[in-house]
C-alpha cells in the first residue's frame, strides 16, 4: 500500500510512491498482468530496486522489444543535466518545503526524507532524488512513448501530449516504441510527429514497420502516399538506405495483387538505383503470372537478369512451367539447364510442365529425354504426364511409341481414361489400322467405357473408306443397339459405301432409316444419286430415282441434268426425254451448251427412230436456239426475211459476255450439223455472223502484202471446211478485184484438220503444200489457180452433199461436236464425184 502526501516545490506539485515491503509479491503480479504501463506512472526512475522490478515486468509484457540498449541504474550514453533553472547556486534545484512520509498497509511509517524535485518537461532527461541526477531509463521512455501513442493514437492532442514528454526521446526511443504499436494510425501518427523533431534521423526500419502496419489494415492508398515520400526523401538522400523499405512496399503490393500500384512502384524504384531483391521479383512474377499476363512477367524476369538478381528456387519454379507453357520452349530449357548447374534439383511440377510443353510442340525427341531425366531424378512419371506424352506421339502419327508408352503406363499401374481409348482408337482408324484399333475398342468396352457415338463413327467410316461392308454394317448395328444416334458424316460414308457397292436395297433401307431419326434425307439421297452416275451405272441411277420419287425424296436439278446428259451419251433417249421435262417443270431453263450437247448427238446419230427421239427432245427443251433451227430449215416465204438477216437477228439476242464459249460451241456444232444436211449456203451464212460476232477473232489473218492467213485449229471438221471455202473465195475476191497479192498464204490446220482440207482441196490441183500443221502456197501460184473454172465453181457452191459424206464413214469424219475431240483417221478422198460433176 502506498500513501501520497502532497510536497509544495517551486517548479511542480509531485507525489511519491510508498510501497510496503509485506506486499511486493501483489504489486509485481500486479504489474506483470497488466497491459499498459500505468503501473509504472508514479515510480521514480532514481530508485534501483524498483527500477529492476520495472525493468522485468516491461520486458515480460512487450517480449519483441529489443533490451540491448536498457540500463538500471547508470545511463549507457552521455546526457544532459537539469536546466538549472532552480535556485540552488549547485545546479540541485529548489529547497523543498515538505518530506515524503512512505508508509504501509497499515499506515506506519516506513521512511521519511526528501522527496522527487521536479525537472523541466521536454528539456532534461533526467529525474532529482534529493540531491542525486537520475537518468530517465531508455525502458521507461520507451514505455511512456508506447503509453501515449495508445492512449491518444492520432491528431493534435496526441502531439501535444508527446510534446509534454517529461524527457528528451531519441530516435531509438521512437524506433522501440514502434515496434510495440499495432495500431497503423497511431504508428504513422508517431513517425509524422518525430519527423518534425530536431533530432529525428531517417530510417529505413521505421518505414518498414510503417509499410507492414499498414499492410495489416490493408490501407494501400495510404501505402501508395508513404512509398511517394519514402522516394522523395531517398532523393534528397535523407535516408541512406531504404533497401528494405522499397522492396518491402513492393512485396506487399504484389501479394495484395494490387498490379497497377505494384508495377507503377516497381518502376520508381528500378528508375532511382534502388536495388530491388530476389523475393520482390519473384512476388511481381507471381503476380502477373497469376492475372493471365506472362509476357509481362517475362519482362520482370528479363529485368531481373539485367540486374544481375541471382534465381532462387522459387523463381525457377515460376518461369520455367511459365516459359515452357507459353511456347517459349528454348528459354525454359536454358533455364532449366542452368537450374542444374547450380545444382538446384528441379521439381516434379517443372519436368511435367516441360515435357507437356516439348511433346504438344513436336519435340518429341526433347520431350523424351526429359521424361527419362526425370526418372534419373528419383522422380516418377503421373497419370497425367503419361497421358500428355500418348497424346503427343498420337497426334504426331508415331503410332508405335504411342502404344509402348500405354503399354508402360498400364504396368505402372494407371488405368486409361476414357479421353485417352478415344485417342488412341481413332489415331489407329485414321491411319488404317484398323485391326489395333478394334482391338484396342474391345479393350475399352471390356474396361467398362461406352465409346462415344464419334468413336464409332470414326471406326465405321475408316472401315467403310476401305471398303468392309461387312465390319461397317457390325459397327452400325452395334451403335444402333447402344442406343447411340449416329451422325450425319456417319450415314453418308455408310450409303457413300454401300453406293460404291451397288448396294441398292441396303442403300434405301440406310436411306429410310436415317429418315425416321430425322435427318433431312434429300442431299445424301443425291449424293448416292450422284455416285451412280458418276460410276456410269445409268440403270442403277434411274433405279435410285424412282425409289427417291416414291419416298418423297427430292433432289436438285443439277443431278437430274447430270443423269440426263448421261441417259444421252449412253443412247437411253426414251428415259431422257421425261427427266428434260423434270427439269423444266421444275423452273429450270435449257441453256445454249445443253441444246447444243442433244444437237451434237443428233449430228451423230446414224438411226432413224433415235434421231425422233433426239429431235423430241430437242423440242422438249423449249430453247429460242431450236426455234431459229427450224427457222433456218424454212423458206424466206415463212420466214419472211433472208437467210443471213434471220442468223443476224439470232445471234444478235446472244450475250456474249455470258454465253461467248457456249454461242462458238454452239457454231461448230451448227455446222457440221447443216455440212451434213447439205445447207452450204446456210452454213456459209453462219461462218459470216459468227465470224461478224468475233467469235472466232483470230481465225483470219490479213498481214499487208506479206502473207495471208486462216487458222482452223479450233473449228470443228464441218465448220473447218465452211471457213476453208469461204475464206478461199473471199481472199480470191481481193485478189482480183483489187490486185493484192500477197507473198504466200498460210491455212493452219492443226494435226488433225490437215488431212481433211488436204483431201477436199487435192482434187482441184491446189498449189497448196502439206507440212505438219499448216498448207501454204505463194501468192502468185494461188493467184493462177483462182482463175480456174473449176476452182471459182467450188469456191462459190461446191461442198460435198449429205450422201457424199455417208459415202466415207461418217463417224470417222465427224467424230464429236467437240472441237478437242477429232479422229486421226484419214478419210477417203472426197472431191472426186463433186470435181468431176463440175468438169
Amino acid at each position: 500500500m502506498f500513501h501520497r502526501t502532497g510536497i509544495l516545490c517551486r517548479r511542480a506539485r509531485f507525489y511519491a510512491i510508498t510501497i510496503n515491503p509485506a506486499s511486493t509479491s501483489s504489486f509485481q503480479s500486479s504489474c506483470a498482468s497488466s497491459r499498459n504501463l500505468n503501473s509504472f506512472s508514479y515510480v521514480p526512475p532514481g530508485i534501483s530496486y524498483i527500477s529492476r522490478l520495472q525493468l522485468a515486468n516491461f520486458v515480460n509484457r512487450y517480449p519483441k522489444l529489443d533490451t540491448s540498449f536498457l540500463l538500471v541504474g547508470d545511463a549507457k550514453f552521455a546526457r544532459n543535466f537539469c536546466s538549472g533553472t532552480g535556485s540552488g547556486g549547485d545546479g540541485s534545484g529548489g529547497v523543498w518545503t515538505e518530506e515524503i512520509e512512505y508508509l504501509d498497509e497499515s499506515g506506519s511509517l516506513i521512511y521519511a526524507g526528501k522527496g522527487v524535485r521536479a525537472v523541466e518537461p521536454g528539456i532534461d532527461d533526467h529525474v532529482m532524488i534529493g540531491g542525486l541526477k537520475k537518468p530517465i531509463l531508455n525502458a521507461s521512455a520507451v514505455a511512456k512513448i508506447v503509453e501515449v501513442a495508445k492512449r491518444w493514437r492520432w491528431g493534435p492532442e496526441l502531439e501535444t501530449q508527446l510534446d509534454n514528454l517529461q524527457f528528451v526521446p531519441t530516435m531509438i526511443h521512437v524506433i522501440q516504441a514502434m515496434k510495440l504499436i499495432d495500431d497503423p494510425g497511431a504508428l504513422l501518427s508517431l513517425f509524422k510527429w518525430g519527423k518534425r523533431q530536431p533530432w529525428y534521423v531517417p530510417s529505413d526500419e521505421c518505414y518498414v514497420m510503417l509499410f507492414d502496419g499498414l499492410n495489416r489494415s490493408r490501407d494501400f492508398d495510404a501505402i501508395q502516399l508513404l512509398f511517394d515520400e519514402l522516394v522523395q526523401d531517398s532523393s534528397k538522400a535523407q535516408v541512406p538506405s531504404s533497401f528494405g523499405a522499397h522492396n518491402r512496399v513492393i512485396q506487399h503490393l504484389a501479394k495484395a495483387e494490387k498490379l497497377e500500384v505494384s508495377f507503377y512502384c516497381f518502376k520508381k524504384v528500378q528508375d532511382s538505383g534502388c536495388k530491388i531483391d530476389t523475393q520482390t521479383y519473384n512476388a511481381l512474377i507471381t503476380l502477373f503470372l497469376n492475372k493471365g499476363l506472362p509476357y509481362k512477367a517475362f519482362e520482370i524476369y528479363e529485368s531481373m537478369e539485367a540486374a544481375n538478381a541471382s534465381l532462387d528456387r522459387s523463381t525457377y519454379e515460376m518461369m520455367i512451367p511459365s516459359l515452357a507453357k507459353s511456347g517459349r520452349l528454348d528459354a525454359a530449357n536454358q533455364l532449366f539447364q542452368q537450374m542444374k548447374e547450380r545444382k538446384i534439383q528441379p521439381s516434379f511440377g517443372i519436368f511435367s510442365a516441360l515435357v507437356d510443353s516439348m511433346g504438344k510442340a513436336g519435340r518429341l525427341d526433347t520431350s523424351m529425354k526429359i521424361y527419362m531425366e526425370m526418372q534419373g531424378f528419383g522422380h516418377g512419371p503421373s497419370a497425367t504426364m503419361f497421358v500428355s506424352l500418348i497424346e503427343s506421339y498420337a497426334k504426331s502419327g508415331k503410332l508405335d511409341r504411342a502404344l509402348r508408352l500405354w503399354d508402360e503406363m498400364k504396368l505402372t499401374g494407371f488405368r486409361p481414361n476414357f479421353g485417352l481409348y478415344t485417342l488412341i482408337i481413332e489415331s489407329h482408324a485414321k491411319s488404317g489400322k484398323l485391326d489395333i484399333a478394334m482391338s484396342i475398342f474391345s479393350d475399352m468396352e471390356k474396361a467398362g467405357f461406352l465409346p462415344t457415338p464419334s468413336t464409332y463413327s470414326c471406326l465405321l467410316e475408316m472401315h467403310a473408306a476401305s471398303g468392309q461392308v461387312d465390319s461397317s454394317m457390325r459397327l452400325y448395328h452395334s451403335m444402333t443397339s447402344a442406343g447411340l444416334r449416329p451422325g450425319l458424316s456417319t450415314y453418308t460414308s455408310l450409303l457413300t459405301l454401300l453406293a460404291n457397292k451397288k448396294l441398292v436395297d441396303v442403300a434405301a433401307k440406310i436411306l429410310l432409316e436415317m429418315k425416321s431419326m430425322g435427318f433431312s434425307v434429300d442431299v445424301s439421297a443425291s449424293d448416292v444419286l450422284m455416285v451412280y452416275i458418276r460410276d456410269g451405272s445409268v440403270d442403277l441411277a434411274l433405279r435410285w430415282l424412282r425409289f427417291m420419287g416414291s419416298s418423297g425424296i427430292r433432289t436438285n436439278n443439277f443431278i437430274i441434268r447430270q443423269l440426263f446428259e448421261s441417259c444421252i451419251k449412253n443412247g437411253l433417249y426414251e428415259q431422257a426425254k421425261p427427266l428434260i421435262e423434270t427439269y423444266i417443270n421444275s423452273a429450270a431453263k435449257v441453256d445454249l451448251i445443253l441444246y447444243t450437247s442433244i444437237l451434237a448427238h443428233l449430228v451423230r446419230c446414224q438411226d432413224e427412230h433415235k434421231e425422233r427421239h433426239l429431235m423430241s427432245i430437242l423440242g422438249s427443251t423449249r430453247h429460242r436456239a431450236h426455234e431459229f433451227m427450224c427457222g433456218l430449215f424454212t423458206g424466206p416465204e415463212q420466214r419472211k426475211q433472208p437467210v443471213l438477216s434471220f442468223v443476224r437477228e439470232f445471234f444478235q439476242g446472244i450475250d456474249y459476255e455470258l454465253e461467248e464459249g457456249a454461242a462458238r460451241y454452239f457454231v461448230n456444232v451448227l455446222l457440221n450439223y447443216l455440212v451434213l444436211m447439205g445447207q452450204i449456203n446456210r452454213a456459209r451464212c453462219v461462218w459470216k455472223v459468227a465470224y461478224e460476232n468475233k467469235l472466232f477473232p483470230k481465225a483470219i489473218v490479213f498481214d499487208q502484202h506479206i502473207a495471208w492467213s486462216l487458222d482452223v485449229r479450233n473449228l470443228s471438221v464441218g465448220a473447218a471446211l465452211i471457213a476453208v471455202v469461204h475464206t478461199l473465195h473471199r481472199f480470191r475476191k481481193r485478189m482480183l478485184y483489187y490486185g493484192v497479192i500477197p507473198r504466200r498464204i498460210k491455212l493452219v490446220t492443226g494435226p488433225t484438220l490437215k488431212i481433211v482440207v488436204a483431201q477436199m482441196l487435192s482434187g482441184l490441183e491446189s498449189p497448196f503444200e502439206v507440212s505438219k500443221v499448216v498448207l501454204r502456197a505463194p501468192g502468185d501460184g494461188v493467184m493462177e489457180w483462182f482463175k480456174k473454172p473449176i476452182v471459182q465453181q467450188f469456191l462459190v457452191n461446191e461442198i460435198p452433199s449429205r450422201a457424199d459424206i455417208l459415202m466415207h464413214k461418217l463417224n470417222i469424219l465427224f467424230p464429236s461436236s467437240a472441237p478437242e475431240i477429232r479422229s486421226l483417221s484419214p478419210p477417203k478422198p472426197l472431191m472426186s464425184v463433186g470435181a468431176n460433176r463440175a468438169m
